[in-house]
């Protein structure tokens, strides 16, 4: 079976580099097991500098959806885990409350035999605003959003439009999970022109049954791999486990990477790279394509190009 990088061919800009510390992540999630082997070596720090992104309890689903996503990210190469762009900054910004789960149910949920076990933890509109701008003003250049509102999903939040303006006005580029009810429709999550939403595939690169999907998400998002997911467990070792929450970061760490190989590109670029807008629009798929890691880096390549040429030419 095809692992989750090389279905995306994602290896080949892994090869080329493990990240930037100038290019930032944030990661608006739950708190991560610091103690993990796998984070000696990496650069995570939270917003305010404190210890609250730490874990205070391994048998959390906060804990373990924080550490899981930070493991695709950010362990150390070689790893059981992703590991995508140790070499940049992870930025830290905890929302999700620690709750003590019962080891049984816990057990269940992260050794789910059949990998289709799908948790995305929640916040309210405000609570998520309020993290996005934070964690903008911090210095993050790229925010991962692997969760879900606590509140309805249909209703439009206007501080929460605001917190996108926000990050298009800086520069920041915005990953949101699309969420894994399995339906075909959008979200307030995901209705704004600067984010990417991301849907999940299999391991043959269909949309997975989870998965939300729509002609929104298909118009400016993108498919990753979601499904049988290996990264860190909090508390030490590696679990298995599917959904969007865990297809995001595989389009927050390419761009992450992108970025490291291209550094005086913009936001726009890096985005126009990966979305290919233009190419869209014959588009007539309620399905986001697959992320295309060559496209967008070739297509990168060009502008660089076209960059230092008008450069010189002055």
């Amino acid at each position: 079976m095809i692992d989750a990088v090389h279905q995306i061919q994602l290896n080949s800009l892994m090869d080329l580099s493990e990240g930037d510390p100038n290019i930032v992540i944030g990661l608006i999630d739950g708190p991560v097991d610091f103690n993990h082997p796998d984070f000696n070596n990496t650069k995570i720090e939270t917003v305010n500098e404190s210890d609250i992104g730490r874990c205070k309890s391994a048998n959390s689903i906060a804990c373990l959806h924080g550490t899981f996503v930070a493991g695709i990210l950010s362990s150390k190469r070689g790893s059981s885990a992703p590991s995508l762009c140790p070499g940049c900054k992870l930025l830290l910004c905890p929302s999700f409350k620690e709750q003590e789960q019962k080891k049984s149910s816990l057990s269940a949920l992260v050794h789910n035999k059949n990998n289709d076990e799908c948790i995305i933890p929640s916040c309210n509109p405000d609570e998520l605003s309020h993290a996005i701008i934070e964690t903008i003003d911090a210095g993050a250049k790229i925010i991962n959003l692997s969760l879900g509102l606590s509140s309805s999903s249909l209703m439009t939040y206007h501080q929460l439009q605001d917190a996108y303006d926000y990050a298009r006005l800086h520069g920041v580029i915005l990953v949101i999970a699309a969420g894994n009810q399995g339906n075909i429709g959008n979200t307030s999550l995901t209705n704004h022109s600067w984010i990417i939403p991301v849907s999940a595939c299999d391991q043959n690169g269909l949309i997975a049954s989870i998965s939300n999907y729509g002609p929104s998400i298909s118009k400016q998002g993108l498919m990753a791999p979601g499904i049988g997911i290996t990264s860190t467990l909090a508390g030490g070792g590696y679990t298995t486990l599917s959904g969007t929450s865990f297809a995001a970061p595989f389009v927050t760490g390419t761009i992450a990477l992108l970025w490291s190989i291209f550094p005086d590109l913009s936001a726009a670029n890096i985005l126009q790279s990966i979305i290919m807008i233009n190419e869209r629009n014959t588009r007539r798929s309620i399905i986001p394509p697959l992320l295309n890691v060559r496209q967008a880096y070739d297509k990168l390549k060009s502008f660089k190009i076209i960059k230092n040429s008008k450069v010189v030419s002055k």
